[in-house]
């Protein structure tokens, strides 16, 4: 090719913007590069004039320059990245709303979320925790799918760690967890406004804060309703759609005209019980669940009236006590309120 048939300077030509340096933008800006990593990396204290930073930002649109991410951690000693490392939650379709609560809340932040679903497989665990570490997150969450005392991985105190749905008792991390009782209380208040004073619960043989949360919720809302416990009413059984099948014939026998379950898929098998005795819900028995499984309660027939668990409020929580966003809070796990979702049932 002659030298006619060069491209000539000033060409349209895509912007090449990779080799573009912090001294780039400073010559464009008639700035010092000083100047210019105090612009883009927003570094507080900095004493930069108005006009200054804006021929700088002008200059970074116009020549498409991006900060070295790598600098930037280097400078801050941490990433824009907050970790979050599940045992299960990914592939628990009602859980992994703790993820898209704590992906929307960092994202608001300017943050970004790395995911690692470990199955509870320890090995899986310590080394997700440890990339990471390596990659310098701001902070990890670490969740479990369901709620209970957890004894914390060591590698954790490493970093600022905020516990989800899972507490550990002596360890002094902050953690977020559902109000078990608040929500026993609402799914018995519900009942107790439809009419009913003969309430029977149908509660978990597993021990753990959900059975003692809403047993505690249950006898609340009775004694504030005026109506005495009576704990013939109160019905051990699986927390499976076994448990609540073979809880029917009891639960029927008590002369109870509603049923508040532990969970939805004890209701579910409630449903079947009370359906082959041929009663009617909810105009012979009132029934209530917990947790709100969409896959569940709104699809049984008649939709089951529940209690959610706040999974997307857990996760987002999560995110703004690690990043020290809430209002000062007080000591103890922090507990997020489980709403009632009216249906069909009661």
């Amino acid at each position: 090719m002659s030298s006619t048939d060069q491209p000539k300077p000033g060409a349209d030509h895509p912007k090449n913007t990779s080799g573009i340096t912090m001294r780039d933008v400073a010559k464009a800006a008639g700035v010092s590069v000083a100047t210019v990593s105090h612009v883009v990396n927003d570094k507080p204290g900095s004493r930069i004039g108005e006009d200054a930073k804006r021929r700088v930002h002008e200059a970074v649109a116009e020549l498409g320059y991006r900060p070295n991410a790598l600098a930037k951690t280097l400078s801050q000693g941490h990433s824009r990245f907050i970790g979050l490392v599940a045992d299960a939650i990914a592939t628990t379709p009602f859980a992994g709303q703790i993820i898209h609560g704590a992906q929307d809340e960092a994202w608001r932040h300017g943050y970004v979320l790395l995911v690692a679903n470990t199955d509870g497989n320890t090995a899986a665990e310590v080394e997700a925790i440890a990339m990471m570490l390596e990659h310098q997150v701001r902070g990890i969450l670490y969740s479990t799918w369901f709620h209970h005392e957890i004894t914390v991985p060591e590698a954790l105190l490493q970093t600022d760690t905020v516990l989800v749905d899972c507490y550990a008792a002596g360890s002094g991390l902050p953690a977020v967890v559902p109000d078990e009782e608040q929500g026993g209380r609402t799914a018995t208040e519900a009942l107790l406004a439809a009419g009913h004073r003969r309430i029977a619960f149908v509660n978990t043989t597993t021990p753990s804060p959900a059975q003692t949360g809403r047993l505690a919720g249950y006898r609340s809302a009775l004694q504030a309703a005026g109506v005495a416990f009576d704990d013939t009413l109160v019905f051990p059984a699986s927390p499976e759609q076994e448990g609540g099948y073979a809880a029917t014939a009891e639960v029927v026998d008590s002369g109870a005209t509603a049923v508040f379950c532990h969970n939805d898929r004890v209701a579910m098998g409630l449903y079947d019980g009370l359906r082959e005795r041929g009663l009617r819900i909810p105009d012979d028995m009132a029934v209530m669940g917990f947790d709100n499984q969409d896959v569940i309660a709104a699809h049984l027939r008649p939709p089951l009236s529940t209690v959610a668990l706040p999974h997307y409020e857990l996760g987002a929580a999560g995110v703004r006590r690690l990043l020290g966003l809430d209002a000062a809070l007080p000591a103890g796990p922090q507990l997020i309120a489980c709403p009632a979702i009216p249906r069909h049932s009661v």
